[in-house]
């Protein structure tokens, strides 16, 4: 047997005591099953998802007819409808569009069955759509009238319903709280209630799906509607209801059980968000309070293991990240304190869990405690940087917020990491243009390490104007075809675009619009390539012999443009009418410029000198 790594085993024991893994919940997991649909019935329900998919109607009407035919023929198989794979995701089709009587009839379908539907691999995204839109029914018929109910009917409001939906749930809040599908559902209930926004269900950052189901929703082409990114106004019933649950969760658990949570994979995200919510309507902050022993301002061993196995584990160092950005300062400057603040370094250098938190420190710490971490980062800022730039990004942020503090110490750090100097490229450094999609004859969209390395360079190319230079030197000394597939990049364009900046000096200006000019009228007519001809009107200030230059290439080819749609905004942006019927009027616009750029400068030459 091999000699026992002694440190490490103790570290683990350590953690241990104190953490325990946690273990499998012990939920029902039998899958509920509501009967199944015959061929017949299962081919029609096939084929409407089809036409609701391609979408081929001619007018909204048609639409609307075609989807209350559907309504018709669901009733009575709804819950049939929810659990199948396939008819899911037409009933998710469904219910983006229904009306407040088509709700309620899904309402009388589900009732009583919530619980089992929240926890369904089908159903569960079902039911989140349906809350959505039930949260836009709640918002409408608070601001106007609802619709009238039929004379056989019984008005419900679309409140009331939430609220006994509510109560089905909450008796077994507790096992959906770790329910891989409930979970998320949860979740989407707890955004609402707290009049939060609704993200969206496809987007790489949201927090309503999983990684897989936003993949999977994209491969069925199911898009969000007008109810998705947005809040909703909520009744003060709503506010009672989170309320309550916040009130059960501290019930259900001690400190020990929430902690078990917070490092959960299914729970956590859960957790996050009633940390999040609660100071809505619990000034005490409980939750965090049981979490956190706040009451001390010493060390205590149990919180100290529970706070390293947060910054030293994925889960849990995306807890902490979440809720320390929605948390009192008072209280995230005593973890401050207490546990990270003699290891700032050691932590930003895990690079997976501990540097999440650190950067969600450098935002929302005290001025003073800001300065501290950048005076601990900036001296290793290149070893921050070695695997991606969001360290980068936030060091920058922080600097310009604390009045550009330390910056040249952070220019020049950022000079020697991407070994800028004599014959050096900018471009290669930061963007890798050699392995890029540049010049990509297959159309392949921009990769999203493209899209953040270049979001990277914009920010360097705004912080000091040295990485101005270093970037316009380049591109004048760039490949002219290299320099028009750069201008016609999806996510390079835009490096280009805050490079032709008017500060540059006037050398450099002239160099750079002398190697544009071939290519003008052609990139006036492209998607992203029009965009950099409208900078260059901006570009040309104070160098009017190339502003007129620039005009003359786009009224030569005017034809050109007045058949694009691109080239009719750019001709539209430049001013182009007045140009060709009444030229005088379009060098005033640009000494009209002149003289607004020169005003406040005359006005502070006047200005008497204070005593």
């Amino acid at each position: 047997m091999g000699k026992p790594r002694g440190r490490r085993d103790k570290r683990k024991e350590k953690l241990d005591e104190n953490i325990e893994e946690t273990p499998e919940p012990n939920i029902k997991e039998a899958t509920p099953f509501f009967g199944l649909l015959d061929s017949t019935e299962l081919e029609y329900f096939k084929q409407a998802e089809s036409t609701l998919n391609i979408n081929a109607f001619s007018s909204s009407e048609e639409r609307e007819y075609f989807v209350a035919g559907v309504y018709e023929e669901s009733k009575g198989k709804e819950l049939k409808l929810v659990t199948n794979q396939i008819c899911s995701k037409l009933m998710e089709r469904l219910v983006l569009v229904a009306t407040e009587r088509q709700m309620k009839q899904l309402f009388s379908a589900f009732n009583g069955h919530f619980v089992q539907l929240c926890s369904q691999k089908y159903s569960s995204h079902v039911m989140e759509t349906y809350l959505v839109r039930m949260a836009m029914y709640v918002e409408k018929q608070m601001t106007s009238e609802p619709e009238e109910p039929d004379a056989d009917e019984e008005y419900v409001s679309m409140e009331n319903m939430l609220l006994f939906l509510l109560a089905e749930i909450k008796p077994q809040l507790d096992h959906l709280v770790v329910h891989r599908y409930a979970s998320h559902v949860l979740r989407v209930i707890l955004l609402i209630l707290g009049g939060k926004q609704l993200p969206s269900t496809v987007e790489s950052n949201s927090v309503l799906r999983s990684k897989k189901s936003k993949i999977a929703r994209k491969m069925i082409d199911i898009k969000d509607n007008e109810d998705y990114k947005r809040s909703y106004m909520t009744p003060s019933s709503f506010k009672d209801e989170l309320a309550d649950i916040l009130r059960l969760v501290n019930e259900q658990h001690d400190t020990k059980s929430l902690r078990e949570l917070a490092i959960d994979q299914i729970g956590s995200p859960v957790i996050q968000l009633l940390i999040q919510l609660e100071g809505i309507v619990d000034k005490d902050r409980t939750l965090w309070c049981k979490t956190f022993n706040v009451v001390s301002h010493e060390k205590d061993s149990k919180e100290e293991a529970f706070v390293e196995y947060l910054l030293s584990d994925a889960v849990g160092s995306h807890f902490l990240e979440t809720v320390i950005s929605t948390q009192r300062h008072k209280n995230v400057e005593r973890l401050f304190e207490l546990y990270m603040k003699d290891r700032v370094l050691k932590l930003a250098k895990r690079e997976t869990t501990g540097a999440y938190v650190i950067r969600a420190l450098l935002k929302k710490l005290k001025p003073a405690d800001q300065k501290f971490l950048l005076d601990e980062l900036v001296p290793h800022l290149n070893e921050l940087i070695v695997n991606g730039f969001d360290f980068g990004q936030s060091i920058i942020d922080i600097s310009q917020e604390r009045g550009d503090y330390l910056k040249p110490e952070i220019v020049d750090k950022l000079i020697q990491f991407f070994r800028l100097g004599e014959n050096s490229d900018i471009f290669e450094s930061v963007l890798r243009l050699s392995t890029s999609t540049l010049g990509n004859t297959r159309d392949d969209w921009p990769t999203a390490d493209e899209r953040r390395r270049a979001l990277f360079l914009e920010k360097l190319v705004a912080y000091d104007s040295k990485f101005l230079q270093e970037c316009v030197d380049v591109l004048i000394a760039m490949d002219p075809d290299k320099l028009k597939a750069m201008c016609k990049h999806g996510v390079f364009s835009h490096v280009v675009e805050k490079s032709l900046n008017k500060d540059v000096d006037a050398i450099s200006r002239k160099k750079l619009l002398n190697k544009l000019t071939e290519t003008i009228a052609e990139l006036a007519c492209h998607a992203t390539g029009s965009h950099i001809v409208d900078c260059l009107w901006g570009f040309t200030f104070g160098l009017n012999m190339y502003k007129d230059r620039v005009a003359k290439i786009l009224f030569d080819n005017r034809e050109m443009l007045k058949n694009s749609g691109y080239g009719r905004q750019v001709w539209k942006n430049w001013h182009m009418e007045l140009y060709s019927r009444r030229y005088a009027d379009w060098k005033r616009i640009i000494k009209d410029e002149l003289v607004r750029e020169q005003e406040p400068e005359e006005e502070k030459k006047h200005k008497p000198k204070s005593r």
